[in-house]
């Protein structure tokens, strides 16, 4: 007698869902959109060069503040009136962006954007587990993940064409009739219950201070370390504060009646080692979407539309198996697909490791396809396992909690990646050095130097203009190589995954019937 009822509700509530989808898109988009037209926002705002990491890091650092604060917001709001309220506030910011002419209002309107933007990707997973049927969160998943993941692959073809082709005002511009399109739709379709279900759920201010402390210093400790240094004392400054802000928000959540954040949902194992395989996903997505621009740009000297138009292979692998992952992931257990999923995308970022400075599109396509073909099978059973069995009390809380471990392995990622790149290559050029210097031909050939022109150099101290010659051969030749140990670095990280999953536990060896088994961590041990 339910069914009809819920087939007609459904209709109305997969349209509320995908416009949600539409909001979160928007804002993973707008990372990778601007990204490559920094050097563009640079030169037109008169940005000093050390100032413009400031652009990604203040959207980046008040959208991980956001995500955990998604369950509070939803509580108090509503799944729909919050999804309508950060829509609304991220195409208003958008405006901002777009009509800032200096860096201090640019920097503001971003950090409005990223708060804005960091509340509607959880808020979706959060959806999925809330408006549908165990048989239709299959489904639900994968347009979410779908979204999820495609963002930054297009990111670089579209920021790149809007740049291009109009102006950089464009790179926001673009948010304002989807922001207000997702925002009434929203409103008018998200009318069922449980996207208006409210609590007068309140707010510890101090654990908040801590919380956004903590998320902020370690997002800037993260962004300095590759050029300042691990153990720099600013850094290790950096680093003292968000342990002090982190144990001390950990210790008086725990202990509160009403906590800011639901830190007992890590009592359930399997939603702990989904959070570490969302970690390690972070790492690899962000990884990957990074060294592939990185190396095409600086070392194929490619612009940013050709970067984009290469890197949209990941994109349409990831649609094309996207329905697979959906079929699959309905009837086969959900250990196997994800251990399919990371040990085929750990294969595709350690194929790249052996490039070399002519690789370009042919040698990239299969390690893309690999890398995009596995990525939704990343996706929908780890969050399966970690939000599919949660009480529906604790879901927004545990979806914030979920997102924000895959955007934390993100920047730390990308922080390893590039301290890697910056210490190998300069190792990598004095061996090269060294190298040509013993007169090592095989070497000198390999980096693009002609064979006569060494033979004949050989044993003569090397005037001015023969060495400026040689210098980029040898830093280009020595980035590749430092690229290469990044493309490991990360590839083998990706394969720990693969040891995770033998602490999963299939859900008929936990007890799911009484919602407060979260809150027992004895009755998973």
């Amino acid at each position: 007698m339910k069914e009809p009822e819920l087939t007609s509700a459904g209709l109305k509530t997969w349209f509320g869902f995908v416009v949600m989808c539409v909001g979160m898109f928007m804002a993973i988009l707008d990372i990778q959109i601007v990204a490559t037209s920094l050097p563009t926002i640079q030169q037109a705002l008169q940005i000093k060069p050390n100032q413009m990491i400031w652009i990604q890091t203040s959207y980046l650092t008040a959208e991980v503040v956001a995500i955990p604060l998604t369950g509070f917001l939803t509580a108090r709001l509503g799944m729909r009136w919050l999804f309508v309220s950060a829509v609304t506030l991220f195409t208003l910011a958008s405006i901002g962006c777009a009509q800032s002419s200096d860096f201090t209002s640019l920097i503001l309107w971003r950090i409005i954007q990223g708060f804005a933007g960091g509340t509607l990707i959880p808020g979706v997973f959060a959806a999925v587990f809330l408006l549908f049927p165990p048989r239709s969160q299959g489904l639900a998943t994968t347009i979410a993940g779908v979204a999820a993941v495609l963002a930054p692959t297009i990111g670089p073809i579209v920021g790149g064409w809007l740049t291009e082709t109009y102006s950089w005002h464009w790179l926001f511009r673009v948010n304002i009739i989807p922001g207000m399109l997702a925002a009434i739709g929203a409103a008018v379709a998200l009318n069922s219950p449980a996207a208006n279900e409210r609590s007068s759920r309140s707010i510890d201010l101090f654990a908040l201070v801590m919380l956004a402390g903590a998320l902020i210093t370690l997002e800037i400790g993260l962004k300095d370390a590759p050029t300042l240094g691990w153990g720099s004392v600013r850094v290790m400054i950096l680093m003292t504060f968000f342990l002090g802000f982190s144990v001390t928000f950990a210790v008086r959540t725990w202990r509160a009646t009403n906590p800011l954040v639901e830190l007992r949902c890590f009592a359930d194992q399997n939603f702990t080692i989904g959070c570490l395989l969302s970690v390690i996903l972070g790492i690899g997505l962000f990884g990957s979407t990074y060294l592939m621009p990185f190396f095409l740009g600086l070392v194929r000297e490619h612009g940013a539309l050709e970067i984009g138009e290469i890197m949209l292979v990941t994109g349409i692998a990831q649609l094309v198996t996207a329905p697979i992952a959906v079929f699959l992931e309905k009837r086969v257990d959900a250990r196997a697909l994800t251990m399919f999923g990371f040990a085929l995308f750990a294969a595709g970022m350690l194929m790249s490791m052996r490039q070399t400075a002519d690789t370009d599109f042919a040698e990239m396509l299969v390690p893309q396809i690999m890398r995009g073909a596995a990525v939704m099978f990343c996706l929908l059973p780890p969050t399966r396992m970690a939000l599919g069995q949660m009480p529906s009390s604790l879901v927004a809380d545990a979806s914030g909690l979920f997102n924000l471990m895959r955007n934390l392995g993100g920047a730390f990622g990308l922080a390893l990646i590039d301290t890697t790149i910056f210490s190998r290559a300069d190792i990598y050029s004095r061996t090269i050095a060294n190298q040509l210097r013993a007169g090592n031909i095989s070497v000198a050939e390999s980096i693009g130097i002609p064979r006569d022109a060494f033979l004949e150099q050989l044993g003569e101290v090397p005037d001015e203009f023969t060495t400026e010659m040689v210098r980029p051969l040898v830093e280009k030749a020595a980035l590749v190589h430092a690229i290469n140990d990044a493309w490991m670095f990360i590839g083998v990280i990706t394969a720990l995954a693969l040891i995770l999953l033998l602490w999963v536990r299939r859900p008929s060896e936990l007890n799911f019937e009484d919602p407060m088994h979260l809150y027992d961590a004895t009755s998973l041990s």
